[in-house]
């Protein structure tokens, strides 16, 4: 994994907006211009340190495959939100688990985060698989909270604990 750069701009574009990514996605874009504005947004973040995102690479030729961060951090309360994303052709094999481990690591050791959130639309059933199995609990849905296309939509809310060993 590493830190977004300018040069990640048609990597962007191209999974948050591609339909089966955003399907379950917060986010979309229609053009390069407002991806860069995305860029922009994930630099700032991390200078004002309210989050941080990173891409997730491929070990043996770097090629990009997804994203993985966290937005609404807050020091004051130690905690933050998780996000990610992977092209569709990478699903199924395990990335996610593998780069969200190290992530929250990171988050507890590092940030000196207590705690992780998620929010999952309740249809995203991959989501919700990932995130139990790298320790996150369900902690209940908030019912018809949002409106996406029109339509209103339920999140699950996902909490993992900083345990006493992750010191």
């Amino acid at each position: 994994m590493r830190q977004f750069c300018s040069d990640d701009l048609a990597f962007v574009f191209e999974g948050l907006s591609h339909p089966d990514v955003i399907h379950y996605y917060g986010v979309r874009y229609a053009s390069l211009e407002e991806t860069n504005e995305q860029l922009i947004w994930s630099n700032d973040l991390q200078k004002n340190e309210k989050g941080i995102w990173w891409v997730i690479c491929d070990k043996e030729n770097l090629d990009l495959l997804g994203a993985i961060g966290f937005n609404d951090l807050s020091k004051k309360d130690q905690k933050a939100e998780i996000g990610f994303w992977l092209l569709p052709e990478h699903w199924g094999k395990g990335i996610i688990t593998e780069a969200a481990n190290p992530v929250c690591d990171y988050a507890f050791k590092e940030l000196q985060l207590r705690k992780i959130e998620a929010m999952v639309e309740t249809e995203n059933d991959n989501s919700k698989k990932v995130l139990k199995k790298i320790g996150f609990d369900y902690q209940e849905t908030m019912e018809n909270c949002e409106i996406k296309n029109d339509k209103l939509i339920s999140l699950a809310i996902y909490i993992k604990l900083k345990r006493e060993d992750n010191s």
